[in-house]
Protein backbone atom coordinates (compact mmCIF):
# COMPACT_ATOMS: atom_id res chain seq x y z
CA UNK A 1 0.00 0.00 0.00
CA UNK A 2 0.96 3.65 -0.22
CA UNK A 3 3.43 4.76 2.45
CA UNK A 4 3.06 8.53 1.85
CA UNK A 5 2.58 11.22 -0.76
CA UNK A 6 6.07 11.69 -2.15
CA UNK A 7 6.04 14.63 -4.56
CA UNK A 8 3.95 16.78 -6.87
CA UNK A 9 5.22 17.43 -10.38
CA UNK A 10 4.58 20.75 -12.10
CA UNK A 11 5.66 21.28 -15.70
CA UNK A 12 6.73 24.90 -16.16
CA UNK A 13 7.78 27.14 -19.03
CA UNK A 14 10.52 29.00 -17.09
CA UNK A 15 12.38 26.93 -14.52
CA UNK A 16 14.32 29.79 -12.91
CA UNK A 17 11.22 31.97 -12.58
CA UNK A 18 9.32 29.06 -10.99
CA UNK A 19 12.17 28.34 -8.55
CA UNK A 20 12.13 32.02 -7.53
CA UNK A 21 8.35 31.91 -6.99
CA UNK A 22 8.49 28.89 -4.69
CA UNK A 23 11.40 30.45 -2.80
CA UNK A 24 9.04 33.35 -2.01
CA UNK A 25 6.83 30.78 -0.29
CA UNK A 26 9.72 29.47 1.83
CA UNK A 27 10.82 26.51 -0.30
CA UNK A 28 14.47 25.56 -0.71
CA UNK A 29 15.99 24.10 -3.85
CA UNK A 30 16.85 20.40 -3.63
CA UNK A 31 17.99 17.87 -6.19
CA UNK A 32 18.15 19.05 -9.77
CA UNK A 33 19.33 17.32 -12.93
CA UNK A 34 18.99 17.08 -16.67
CA UNK A 35 16.39 14.61 -17.91
CA UNK A 36 17.52 11.38 -19.55
CA UNK A 37 15.52 11.29 -22.82
CA UNK A 38 15.90 7.51 -23.27
CA UNK A 39 14.75 6.77 -19.72
CA UNK A 40 11.86 9.23 -20.01
CA UNK A 41 10.74 7.62 -23.30
CA UNK A 42 10.68 4.19 -21.62
CA UNK A 43 8.82 5.56 -18.61
CA UNK A 44 6.23 7.82 -20.28
CA UNK A 45 6.17 6.89 -23.95
CA UNK A 46 7.19 10.45 -24.90
CA UNK A 47 9.95 10.03 -27.46
CA UNK A 48 12.71 12.64 -27.59
CA UNK A 49 11.64 14.50 -24.46
CA UNK A 50 14.50 16.49 -23.02
CA UNK A 51 14.76 19.04 -20.26
CA UNK A 52 15.67 19.64 -16.65
CA UNK A 53 14.01 19.28 -13.25
CA UNK A 54 14.54 20.75 -9.79
CA UNK A 55 12.92 19.65 -6.55
CA UNK A 56 11.70 22.24 -4.08
CA UNK A 57 11.46 21.32 -0.40
CA UNK A 58 9.62 23.11 2.37
CA UNK A 59 10.81 22.63 5.97
CA UNK A 60 7.20 22.14 7.11
CA UNK A 61 6.45 19.18 4.80
CA UNK A 62 7.89 15.91 3.60
CA UNK A 63 6.17 16.35 0.22
CA UNK A 64 8.41 17.92 -2.42
CA UNK A 65 7.42 19.88 -5.49
CA UNK A 66 9.22 18.76 -8.62
CA UNK A 67 9.49 21.54 -11.19
CA UNK A 68 10.07 20.22 -14.68
CA UNK A 69 11.00 22.19 -17.80
CA UNK A 70 10.93 20.41 -21.14
CA UNK A 71 13.06 21.80 -23.99
CA UNK A 72 10.03 21.34 -26.27
CA UNK A 73 6.67 21.09 -24.54
CA UNK A 74 3.07 20.67 -25.65
CA UNK A 75 2.18 24.22 -24.66
CA UNK A 76 0.02 25.66 -21.94
CA UNK A 77 -3.69 24.99 -21.59
CA UNK A 78 -5.23 28.49 -21.54
CA UNK A 79 -7.90 27.26 -19.11
CA UNK A 80 -5.45 25.58 -16.71
CA UNK A 81 -6.09 27.98 -13.83
CA UNK A 82 -9.89 27.73 -13.86
CA UNK A 83 -11.27 26.17 -10.69
CA UNK A 84 -14.01 24.29 -12.57
CA UNK A 85 -11.76 22.21 -14.87
CA UNK A 86 -11.83 18.43 -14.44
CA UNK A 87 -8.63 16.99 -13.02
CA UNK A 88 -6.11 18.15 -10.46
CA UNK A 89 -7.15 21.75 -9.78
CA UNK A 90 -5.04 23.40 -7.16
CA UNK A 91 -2.35 23.01 -4.57
CA UNK A 92 -3.08 24.46 -1.13
CA UNK A 93 -0.57 25.76 1.40
CA UNK A 94 -1.39 26.34 5.06
CA UNK A 95 0.13 29.62 6.28
CA UNK A 96 0.53 31.14 9.73
CA UNK A 97 -0.18 34.74 8.69
CA UNK A 98 -2.18 35.04 5.50
CA UNK A 99 -2.15 38.84 5.51
CA UNK A 100 1.65 39.00 5.63
CA UNK A 101 2.01 36.22 3.05
CA UNK A 102 -0.39 37.91 0.63
CA UNK A 103 1.35 41.27 1.09
CA UNK A 104 4.76 39.71 0.37
CA UNK A 105 3.52 37.94 -2.75
CA UNK A 106 1.54 40.94 -3.99
CA UNK A 107 4.70 43.10 -3.64
CA UNK A 108 6.44 40.54 -5.88
CA UNK A 109 3.73 40.96 -8.54
CA UNK A 110 1.68 37.83 -7.82
CA UNK A 111 -1.93 37.94 -9.07
CA UNK A 112 -4.78 36.95 -6.73
CA UNK A 113 -8.30 35.98 -7.78
CA UNK A 114 -9.97 37.91 -4.95
CA UNK A 115 -9.32 39.52 -1.59
CA UNK A 116 -8.87 37.12 1.34
CA UNK A 117 -12.16 35.35 2.10
CA UNK A 118 -13.38 33.70 5.33
CA UNK A 119 -15.26 30.40 5.21
CA UNK A 120 -18.09 30.85 7.70
CA UNK A 121 -18.32 27.17 8.69
CA UNK A 122 -14.79 27.00 10.12
CA UNK A 123 -13.37 30.52 10.21
CA UNK A 124 -10.65 29.45 7.79
CA UNK A 125 -9.27 32.42 5.85
CA UNK A 126 -8.24 31.66 2.30
CA UNK A 127 -7.37 33.12 -1.05
CA UNK A 128 -6.60 31.72 -4.51
CA UNK A 129 -3.70 32.93 -6.59
CA UNK A 130 -1.89 32.09 -9.77
CA UNK A 131 1.56 30.59 -9.57
CA UNK A 132 3.96 29.96 -12.43
CA UNK A 133 2.25 29.39 -15.79
CA UNK A 134 -1.21 30.06 -14.34
CA UNK A 135 -1.16 27.16 -11.86
CA UNK A 136 -3.97 27.61 -9.37
CA UNK A 137 -2.80 27.76 -5.74
CA UNK A 138 -4.55 28.35 -2.42
CA UNK A 139 -3.26 29.96 0.75
CA UNK A 140 -5.18 29.00 3.88
CA UNK A 141 -4.91 30.27 7.44
CA UNK A 142 -6.73 28.10 9.94
CA UNK A 143 -8.17 29.65 13.09
CA UNK A 144 -6.30 28.97 16.31
CA UNK A 145 -8.24 26.66 18.59
CA UNK A 146 -7.94 26.83 22.35
CA UNK A 147 -5.46 24.22 23.53
CA UNK A 148 -3.72 23.85 20.15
Amino acid sequence: MIARIDHLNIVVSDLEQSIAFFRLLGFDEGLGAALDPAFLARLTGIAGADGRFVTMRHPGSKVTIELLKFVADAGTDPQLGRADRIGLRHLAFAVNDIDATVAKLRAAGVEFLSPIQTWEKTGKRLVYLYGPDGILLELAEYPQRHGT
